[in-house]
């Protein structure tokens, strides 16, 4: 039961489970830093495609203000301060977090190209810190004061 399934990329049937057990949207930094947003008096849309020909989702949508918000996993987005590699099946890992970092910054750059400001945070990061940033960012492009 511990041995890898044919044709499976987990390592054994428990770890398998376990990651498909991750959540892609609605985790806990992600809604920290939704609430934290929301409690500013900002509004968006949630774990939607800021263009709808590019099949990318970001996590907090401000499609007036043209802002896409991203609240990367360190495991998942090669966090240069949080990831740490793993030593079963590592070669599969390595390739399937090269190609994240490389869709993430493929990402960025057809938004930017469409006139879209793009902001990634950490999960690790501080989500006042962060609502404070996607708030001031959003007033300015709408040409609002953030104290109002």
């Amino acid at each position: 039961m511990g041995q890898r399934s044919s044709g499976s990329w987990a390592s054994s049937e428990a770890t398998r489970r376990s990651m498909q057990g991750n959540r892609s949207r609605d985790t806990k930094p992600e809604l920290a830093v939704r609430s934290a947003v929301h409690r500013r008096g900002l509004r968006y849309r949630v774990s939607t495609r800021p263009l709808p020909d590019l099949r990318r989702t970001a996590d907090l949508v401000f499609r007036k203000a043209k802002i896409a918000v991203f609240v990367d996993g360190c495991y998942w987005h090669g966090c240069p301060e949080h990831h740490t590699q793993p030593s079963t099946n590592s070669e599969y890992w390595s390739a399937k977090i090269a190609g994240n970092i490389a869709r993430d910054r493929d990402t960025d750059a057809c938004l930017q190209q469409s006139g879209w400001t793009v902001l990634r945070f950490w999960e690790h990061e501080n989500p006042e810190k962060a609502a404070k940033a996607i708030e001031q960012t959003v007033r300015d492009a709408l040409g609002q004061d953030s104290a109002g």
